[in-house]
């Protein structure tokens, strides 16, 4: 069994703190992220969200956001699954969308990565 809650680290040595998870797989935590636009300082910033019960024998997919707090006018949407390996290693893969606040509709185009 995959356990989201929990302190993560990624390769860029962000860290992600999840609380427990509740009931109906809702969850909430802090990002604090070693990547920005801004500075090189690290920021922490609030996320929400959940997570799917697998069926038998599978892996819990799950997604949350992150509103950059007080240092980027940004949110992140990720959308991932927990796997464990032989070993008893708990392993997250995600995919992310950034999307930055624009002045116009003709920015729009530079405003997802």
């Amino acid at each position: 069994q995959c356990q989201l809650n929990g302190l993560w680290r990624n390769e860029q040595d962000s860290l992600m703190e999840i609380s427990a998870l509740r009931d109906n797989g809702d969850f909430q935590g802090k990002y604090l992220t070693q990547v920005t636009l801004s500075s090189g300082c690290a920021h922490i910033s609030p996320l929400k969200g959940i997570q799917q019960q697998p069926g038998e024998g599978g892996w819990p997919t799950f997604a949350f956001t992150v509103r950059w707090d007080k240092f980027s006018n940004a949110t992140t949407a990720f959308v991932g699954q927990c796997f464990v390996d032989a070993g008893g290693k708990e392993t997250l893969t995600t995919m992310w969308l950034l999307r930055e606040a624009v002045g116009s509709l003709k920015e729009d185009w530079k405003a997802t990565r």
